[in-house]
C-alpha cells in the first residue's frame, strides 16, 4: 500500500492545463506590449527623419548655393569669367547650370602624390548642376562641382559632390535691374562677345523637390498624397561695392623687386674709379 501511494503521488507532480494557459496569455501580452512600444519608437522615428527632410533639405541646399555666390571673386577677373548660367531642360525638367569663382574654402580636399598629404584652397572654381536620375526618371540629381584652385577654363572639370536624388525643378533668373518690374534674364554669359556678362544686380533661384516620407513597413508602396512636392526660393543680391569693382575692372598692382645685386657685382662697383668733376680738375691744374 505504501508504494502505491508514492507512485500516485509521483503522477500527480506537475503543471495543470490551465496553468499553461496562464503562462501563455500573460507571455502573449507582454509581447504585445513590446511590439506596441517598438511601433511607437519607429514611428517617431518616421516622424522626425519627415520633419527634416522637410525642413533642412532644401534651406540647407540654397544656403550653401547662396554661400557660394556671395563669396564670387571677381578682382583681377576679365567680365567673361566671373559668372554663366546656362538654361537646360533635362526629361522636360528645368535644369539649369551655375558656375564661378569663389572665395569658399576647399570642402573636398584634394590629394597631392608626391606629398602624399591633402592640400585646400582659398579660391575655387565652383558650380550646380543636375543629371538624370539612374533610379526614376522623373526626378533630377544636383551635383555641386568643385575645382581646386583656378585654371584656365573656369567653367569645366572638378570633382562632383551629390546634394539630392529627387529634384524637379531647378530654375535660376538673373536680373539687370532691381525692382519688381525688371525683366529675368534666362542664360548668362553663355557664348563668346555675349552682353549680359560681369555680374548681374540680383539672382533668383528656384528649387523643387520632392520628399519621400519614410514608412513603418518598407514593403508597402507609398501612396501618391503621402508624395510632397515643396518648392523653395531664395534671391541673392550683391552688394554695390563689387558691382563697381566689375565696373571699374579693378586688377591688383603687383610690385616688381629686383633681385638683390651679388657681393662681387658690388665690389666690382667699388673699385671703379669715378671721373673727376670740372671743379676738381681746375683745382689739381693750378
Amino acid at each position: 500500500m505504501i508504494v502505491e501511494r508514492n507512485v500516485a503521488r509521483r503522477d500527480r507532480r506537475g503543471f495543470t492545463l490551465v496553468e499553461v494557459l496562464v503562462v501563455l496569455l500573460i507571455m502573449a501580452g507582454m509581447m504585445v506590449a513590446m511590439l506596441q512600444i517598438l511601433n511607437a519608437a519607429r514611428t517617431s522615428r518616421d516622424t522626425v527623419h519627415n520633419i527634416q527632410e522637410t525642413q533642412l533639405a532644401g534651406p540647407a541646399i540654397l544656403d550653401l548655393v547662396e554661400r557660394d555666390l556671395r563669396a564670387i571673386f571677381v578682382y583681377g577677373r576679365p567680365k567673361e569669367e566671373l559668372l554663366r548660367v546656362k538654361n537646360r531642360v533635362v526629361y522636360g525638367l528645368d535644369a539649369d547650370s551655375l558656375d564661378f569663382i569663389c572665395t569658399t574654402p576647399t570642402l573636398t580636399p584634394v590629394l597631392i602624390g608626391a606629398q602624399d598629404r591633402y592640400v585646400r584652397a582659398d579660391y575655387n572654381e565652383v558650380g550646380y548642376c543636375l543629371r538624370p536620375n539612374p533610379a526614376d526618371d522623373n526626378f533630377l540629381e544636383l551635383y555641386r562641382r568643385e575645382s581646386m584652385g583656378v585654371d584656365e577654363e573656369p567653367f569645366e572639370g572638378g570633382a562632383y559632390t551629390f546634394l539630392h536624388d529627387r529634384v524637379k525643378h531647378f530654375d535660376v533668373k538673373l536680373f539687370d535691374e532691381d525692382g519688381p518690374d525688371a525683366e529675368p534674364i534666362e542664360t548668362w554669359n553663355t557664348v563668346k562677345g555675349d552682353e549680359h556678362s560681369g555680374l548681374p544686380k540680383r539672382i533668383e533661384i528656384t528649387l523643387t523637390l520632392e520628399l519621400a516620407p519614410r514608412i513603418m513597413r518598407e514593403q508597402i508602396e507609398i501612396a501618391p498624397i503621402d508624395k510632397r512636392s515643396v518648392t523653395y526660393k531664395r534671391t541673392v543680391r550683391f552688394p554695390n561695392y563689387l558691382l563697381d569693382a566689375v565696373k571699374a575692372e579693378v586688377r591688383p598692382k603687383i610690385p616688381v623687386i629686383n633681385p638683390p645685386a651679388s657681393e662681387d657685382a658690388a665690389n666690382a662697383n667699388d673699385q671703379q674709379p669715378t671721373a673727376p668733376t670740372d671743379g676738381a680738375a681746375q683745382v689739381s691744374g693750378g
